[in-house]
């Protein structure tokens, strides 16, 4: 496991430790989070931990074409109940995502400094957001990092039913519009399964994320 400086590095994605961790410390400059990304690594950690960097083998993505929507979900979609924007309140959605409690975790890993940093990145038009509306409020979204071709999914929230599944559907057939090559979610959970999400081995989702033509 590598202990990051000061210097803006990271050592390849072959030496991951087989937990998934590549390195500890370093800081978040947007710097340092974009190139990150670009080396198929993301901050995973929590309040009073040290900064944690992941390389997770199998990796979890969505190829576009492979995204699953179920009848009910359609119905949802073409019912018109909720609006969907881009970017309108990306502090908004982070503060839900790091504030909404989910099953069997028992704090976050959005810690406040990790908001600020996220906030920087959307400053310069890397992190983006899907904002879910009804009734003027919003009521689910999810935020990530967009490398151009590929889009970094970090986390999601709904306050209401479907909210993040009407969020992701709409951000996925957006992508796939833009011809982007893959959704990347991380690590595999039940959820993203029935979206269409799948594991990969990393170094094939390296070599996707290295060939940017």
């Amino acid at each position: 496991m590598y202990y990051l400086s000061q210097d803006l590095f990271f050592p390849d994605v072959s030496l991951t430790h087989s937990s998934g961790i590549i390195a500890l410390g370093g800081d978040l400059s947007p710097q340092r989070l974009l190139l990150a990304y670009k080396s198929g690594i993301f901050p995973w950690f929590e309040d009073g931990e040290p900064i944690t960097w992941w390389s997770p083998n199998p990796r979890m993505v969505l190829f576009l074409d492979e995204l699953v929507v179920t009848k009910s979900m359609r119905k949802i979609l073409n019912r018109d109940t909720f609006t969907v924007t881009f970017n309108q309140n990306f502090r908004e959605v982070i503060a839900n995502c790091q504030q909404i409690k989910r099953d069997g975790q028992n704090g976050t890993w959005i810690t406040n400094d990790m908001i600020e940093a996220y906030c920087k990145l959307h400053e310069v038009g890397i992190a983006k957001s899907v904002e879910v509306w009804q009734d003027g409020q919003i009521v689910g979204g999810l935020y990530g990092i967009d490398l151009g071709h590929i889009f970094c999914g970090e986390s999601m929230f709904s306050k209401v039913s479907n909210a993040s599944k009407v969020a992701f559907i709409t951000l996925v057939r957006h992508l796939k519009q833009e011809n982007y090559k893959l959704l990347d979610c991380q690590v595999y959970n039940e959820h993203l399964e029935s979206l269409g999400c799948r594991e990969i081995p990393r170094k094939d989702f390296i070599s996707i994320l290295k060939d940017n033509n």
